[in-house]
């Protein structure tokens, strides 16, 4: 998987993760929401590790690095000419 794949569908997971959450709050008894938000947190963390593994740190305080220290490497995830285009034009 490419890297704005990569980026594109953990972005998705994270934002479905925190959909999850707010329903969750206001429907805590809902066991199949409760089983799917459980789902989704695996597939996310199996996202960030498989992101992490090909093309480095995602988040400096919740990422183990290799040496030397990676998160001063570029190109940083965020960084617009390096990040996905959610529009599917370049930002």
């Amino acid at each position: 998987m490419s890297r704005d794949e990569l980026l594109a569908q953990l972005s998705a997971a994270d934002f479905y993760l925190i959909e999850l959450n707010l329903y969750l709050n206001t429907h805590p008894t809902d066991a199949e929401a409760i089983s799917l938000r459980n789902t989704m947190v695996k597939k996310a963390k199996e996202l960030r590790e498989e992101y992490e593994r090909s093309y480095g740190m995602l988040l400096a305080n919740m990422s183990a690095s290799k040496v030397p220290w990676q998160w001063i490497e570029n190109p940083w995830p965020w960084q617009t000419k390096f990040n996905f285009a959610l529009t599917g034009e370049n930002l």
